[in-house]
């Protein structure tokens, strides 16, 4: 009888390692993100508050935008991914300088922004497939007599500190020898806009569909121009936390299903059609090459 008593105790000791193994290898199956965000339930989101139309801060006081969008439909993927109805989505506004350091330091789940995807910052973050493709541009008023980076020449210009657009501007005027220039650094969008509608700097420059929505929110947008020829090739994509390919996969799936079906191409005219920018040849064929099948 003794014996039988050791043999079942040994056999449930074995049963309840077996059963915590099992456990343990479900949450490494799922990854650090995925595993985080079921057991706590929540979803953290970075979002920009002045970058029209991908991420700003609606009339309800709440985020809305095409990467916005897309992010809602990313958020779906997840909760069908660890089996749950529902998710808390914290919202978390960043900027250009806070946006990089709350990924790498855990804080965000997604960023969900109008942010560039470079080498340079993979070294801190990942990214999922491109969403969008733009490339920096000025914004200047009409009457500025500014075309070209060239005239920026004896004159300043607002700049967002820790954007891949301040950094490819000084390197223009630095490589151009464009000679006294007053760089203006602002903290976002919204700061650089108002810098040059009061006529504290003459020129912002940023993303060039970023500029474009700023004219449109402007009270007087007829007083505004885009100008001067692309100085960078900026592709925007959602950025992911970094060495974690289980999530990855799951936020490309989602938007590789967006890319085959056509869905994004709805997404998209909801914000750029009442802007009258259509989407590129470039944008339209990198849907098609990241459009993976199952």
């Amino acid at each position: 009888m003794e014996m039988k008593v050791k043999r079942l105790g040994t056999l449930l000791t074995a049963a309840a390692i077996g059963f915590l193994t099992t456990g343990t290898a479900s949450a490494q199956e799922m990854g650090p993100t995925l595993n985080k965000i079921k057991e706590s339930g929540v979803i953290t989101i970075g979002h920009r508050e002045t970058s029209v139309p991908f991420s700003y801060i609606g009339d309800d006081q709440q985020p809305v935008g095409y990467t916005i969008d897309i992010c809602m439909q990313i958020v779906d993927e997840i909760k069908n991914e660890i089996g749950v109805d529902e998710l808390n989505i914290k919202w978390v506004p960043v900027t250009p300088q806070t946006r990089i350091p709350l990924m790498a330091n855990g804080t965000l789940n997604l960023e969900c922004g109008s942010t560039t995807n470079n080498l340079t910052r993979q070294q801190q973050v990942d990214y999922a497939a491109i969403t969008y493709i733009t490339g920096t541009k000025l914004l200047t008023k009409k009457e500025s007599g500014i075309a070209t980076v060239e005239d920026l020449a004896g004159k300043p210009i607002a700049l967002a500190q820790g954007t891949t657009n301040e950094r490819v501007v000084k390197e223009a005027i630095e490589e151009r020898g464009i000679e006294d220039v007053n760089v203006v650094s602002v903290r976002d969008h919204a700061e650089g806009f108002l810098a040059l509608q009061t006529d504290r700097v003459d020129a912002y420059s940023t993303d060039d569909i970023l500029l474009y929505g700023l004219i449109e929110k402007a009270r007087d947008p007829e007083t505004y121009e885009v100008v001067g020829d692309f100085l960078s090739y900026d592709p925007y994509a959602i950025m992911l936390p970094q060495n974690d390919s289980k999530f990855r996969l799951v936020v490309n799936r989602r938007l590789a299903e967006l890319f085959r079906t056509g869905e994004i191409e709805k997404i998209y005219s909801t914000w750029f059609e009442p802007m009258n920018v259509p989407m590129s040849d470039l944008l339209r064929a990198n849907f098609k090459i990241h459009a993976l099948p199952k």
